[in-house]
């Protein structure tokens, strides 16, 4: 199976948290048999987080051994360009013959591309971020990981 995980479940496994343990025994994202995905737009929002919270050696090599685990989808590519494009006019409700049925939703920009990679590739996107509800069966294989 393949996944493609938002930047909040790569903390968790950075954390060693109880619901890495959880993730880990439902969905398998790192088994062998598995292929991780992180979009380039998760790497830049961790290691800004390692910048901002002044992350250590130590933490940083996990950080790196944990990358090293994904195959990394960059975002320069014109499909996901055009998926982001319509993404963000779909959340607004202004995608012509693609209504909302609903209130426009205000999606962070780093939230956009990493659906957008996950929409272009087919693949399901692992999450626990409410932010991409209004998009699974549109746009995406929404798993929303809850606690």
């Amino acid at each position: 199976m393949e996944y493609v995980l938002d930047t909040n479940i790569l903390l968790t496994y950075l954390r060693k948290s109880r619901y890495s343990i959880y993730i880990d025994e439902k969905y398998a994202p790192l088994a062998i048999e598995n292929t991780p995905i992180l979009s380039v737009v998760s790497v830049g929002e961790i290691q800004s987080i390692a910048i901002q919270n002044k992350w250590g050696r130590r933490k940083l090599e996990n950080l790196q051994k944990l990358l090293d685990k994904f195959v990394v989808a960059d975002i320069n590519v014109e499909s996901i360009i055009t998926r982001y494009a319509e993404i963000d006019a779909f959340s607004q409700g202004k995608l012509v013959g693609r209504p909302l049925n609903n209130t426009s939703r205000n999606m962070g920009k780093n939230d956009l591309w990493i659906a957008a990679t996950a929409s272009v590739l087919e693949i399901r996107l692992l999450t626990t971020d409410n932010d991409f509800n209004h998009l699974d069966s549109e746009f995406i294989d929404l798993e929303l990981i809850t606690f």
